[in-house]
């Protein structure tokens, strides 16, 4: 990656921002650093919600680009995508398909296995399945064929939310009933020990390049919502505290995900390394988040680029049909 640029025909961007998901709060912090790094850059930036006048709003604003901040549902979902595609404006980041694949953990975990890389072994349980099978008869044949600890998150969900570590038995329940909050699918995976790391992945239209991989230390011991957007509550290492080899191997794991999924402009694949070195395949982020306390950010500063160069170029490759 080599963002240099002059920025000679300065783009119109529309910033969208908001929705209706769980992580709306998240979504409006992240596009207003996006915006603001973009207006320093010189683009003419204009915030919108993708509310009942949208379309009316993108057909007056005429933006040469829409870079959609999104995060959840509303934005990772693919739905949205398949609407601005039919508006023929360029937009950052996946199209509809294969967000709708990176944003089902389940298929996503199929798919990236099927490649080669690591994942950890887990089941699927959708919410009417797991009460017409009898949840305390389900949990116990779980807890026999699996061993503790075990994670529980949503299959479609952001953030960490719904997420927990069951370390005991008698938590399984509650955590299902967490997932559920979220999601009306649940994953059960193996808890793999180790280094938890993300690697976010840029291409400005010559090809995807991972960036410095971020190490994660939670002081809670999880990587929560708390822990990602309120500063303090974790410590971050940038690059992570990896060997030479095992940084070259995530680095191709984080590449090769975002090439399986099918992923456009940007990504972030969180994994985790385990005592040998081997890197665990957990999730890949369709839209990463872009706040203060974000990774990707992050990782773009560590790799010797400014956000507002960078983020200007994944407009300009949505731009000009590249990356």
């Amino acid at each position: 990656m080599n963002p240099k640029s002059n920025h000679k025909n300065k783009l119109k961007i529309v910033v969208l921002a908001g929705g209706i998901s769980h992580e709306r709060d998240i979504s409006l912090k992240s596009a207003r650093r996006v915006a603001d790094a973009l207006v320093e850059e010189g683009a003419e930036v204009v915030m919108r919600e993708p509310d009942h006048e949208l379309l009316a709003n993108l057909k007056k604003d005429n933006p040469d680009v829409i870079w959609p901040v999104l995060h959840g549902a509303s934005g990772e979902d693919g739905a949205l995508r398949d609407i601005l595609a039919l508006t023929g404006i360029p937009f950052v980041g996946a199209s509809s398909g294969s967000a709708k694949l990176s944003w089902d953990k389940a298929v996503a975990k199929i798919l990236v296995a099927r490649s080669g890389i690591q994942t950890p072994n887990s089941i699927t349980l959708p919410r009417e399945t797991f009460k017409e099978l009898d949840a305390e008869s389900v949990l116990k044949l779980v807890t026999k064929s699996m061993s503790l600890p075990l994670v529980v998150k949503p299959a479609r969900s952001g953030s960490a939310q719904g997420v927990t570590i069951v370390k005991k038995q008698d938590q399984l329940n509650r955590a299902m009933i967490d997932a559920y909050v979220y999601c009306d699918v649940a994953i059960i995976e193996d808890f793999v020990s180790g280094t938890e790391i993300a690697v976010g992945v840029i291409d400005l239209g010559s090809g995807p390049v991972a960036l410095p991989a971020v190490e994660i230390e939670a002081r809670s011991g999880h990587f929560g919502f708390e822990e990602r957007y309120i500063a303090g509550e974790t410590d971050y290492f940038v690059p992570a505290r990896l060997s030479k080899s095992v940084a070259e191997k995530v680095a191709k794991v984080a590449i090769d995900a975002h090439k399986t999924l099918g992923l456009r402009h940007l990504s972030r694949v969180d994994m985790i390394i385990d005592p040998k070195g081997v890197p665990w395949f957990l999730e890949a982020n369709v839209l990463p988040g872009l706040t203060e306390t974000s990774l990707l950010p992050q990782a773009i500063i560590a790799s010797g680029h400014t956000l507002g160069d960078v983020y200007y170029l994944l407009a300009q490759a949505a731009f000009s049909g590249k990356g």
